[in-house]
């Protein structure tokens, strides 16, 4: 049987062991952490990403633990920006908690294929497969090593040397997942606001609120991380309500997440004979877009789509890169559009493009890949 092993098991590691043992691979997931967990809070799907989950048999779960939600974008004194040309469906996503969907992706995928507290040291690849040593001192022999270890992959490390991730200059967020309380939440909001800022907050699934907040071209940060918050929430609220303000100011600090966003730099190639990168691995990329995950789900699909028992393994990653490098140099054309739109309207108006390029259905490449 073809094996596989799969380092890192985030969302993208995950849902690529899904998609691998759906299409009767063996495959067994390794994560240096001691448990499944995901760092961060709330997360966006969109509709490719469901179309993924679906085919996969779990996008009625996937749903359960989910919110529909809309991301249109208000003003400071909360006017819609609209956005012309674009209809609802270039609008509409789930928001799902990280760590819950995590956890159903790590059942789905089988407890017993994935191994806690082991990390990833190095690979030798040979003409019948790859060797892949890991760091509790065993060693894995595959057909085929995905890395899906997120920004600062060991994989990338070894397959494409020279590509560390790198800041995004100046590129901040908080954010955290908190009970409303006595805090009146009248509907999701988001916000593009002056100072390079835009956040707001979305009610989760389960009741409780999703805020956050994030700043281009930040000086540098002083004070606490709620004080942090605060100092941006500013640019987002005219207004006695001061809703986002009053969330951030009831939050524990501790619970507080923040982050200097990273990116990965384009990469000349992402797979070799035998190694393929997938996820974050390959292509980290600003949260202002919302798609990471989405993205690397599409990512999964396509390994799953390609690497069944009988495929020329070598021919099967070429395949995947041919796809995969064209479609993000697109997304980083788009993502770019967003960031440095001059205005909050032009944010938006650019943001809808991007998203309907992002979900329309791609049936020729369905039929490549099927084929």
């Amino acid at each position: 049987m073809t094996r596989a092993v799969v380092i890192g098991a985030g969302i993208v590691g995950l849902t690529t062991g899904i998609a691998l043992r759906r299409a009767g691979l063996d495959v067994v997931v390794c994560e240096q952490a001691p448990e499944i967990r995901a760092a961060g809070a709330g997360l966006g799907l969109w509709a490719n990403a469901l179309a993924v989950l679906d085919e996969l048999g779990i996008g009625e779960e996937v749903r359960a633990v989910g919110k529909p939600s809309e991301m249109y974008f208000h003003d400071p004194a909360g006017r819609l920006l609209e956005t012309p040309g674009f209809g609802a469906e270039d609008h509409r996503y789930l928001l799902v908690h990280r760590a819950k969907l995590n956890d159903l992706l790590a059942d789905a995928v089988g407890r017993e294929n994935i191994r806690l507290g082991t990390g990833f040291r190095e690979y030798a690849e040979h003409p019948g497969g790859v060797t892949v040593r890991l760091t509790d001192g065993s060693a894995e022999e595959a057909d085929v090593l995905i890395g899906a270890d997120g920004a600062y992959s060991a994989v990338r490390e070894q397959l494409v040397p020279g590509t560390p991730a790198q800041e995004h200059r100046g590129h901040q967020v908080w954010r955290a997942v908190v009970p409303a309380g006595d805090i009146a939440v009248p509907g999701n909001r988001l916000v593009l606001g002056t100072g390079g800022c835009r956040g707001g907050y979305v009610k989760t699934h389960d009741g409780n609120v999703y805020w956050l907040v994030n700043q281009f071209r930040s000086p540098p940060l002083t004070g606490t991380r709620t004080q942090q918050a605060l100092e941006r929430a500013r640019h987002l609220e005219e207004g006695p309500d001061e809703v986002l303000a009053r969330l951030i100011a009831a939050t524990p600090e501790e619970l507080i997440l923040h982050n200097q966003i990273m990116l990965v730099p384009p990469l000349p190639h992402w797979v070799s004979a035998r190694v393929a990168l997938a996820g974050d691995a390959a292509h980290a990329m600003s949260p202002h877009i919302t798609a990471g995950a989405t993205l690397g789900i599409e990512d999964a699909a396509l390994l799953g789509h390609l690497l069944h028992p009988a495929a020329d393994v070598p021919a099967a990653l070429q395949a995947y890169q041919a796809d995969r490098i064209p479609r993000y140099e697109r997304v980083a054309e788009l993502s770019a559009a967003v960031e440095h739109s001059p205005t909050p309207q032009e944010f938006a108006h650019h943001y809808a493009a991007f998203s309907h390029w992002m979900t329309t259905p791609r049936h020729s490449e369905q039929k490549r890949v099927r084929a």
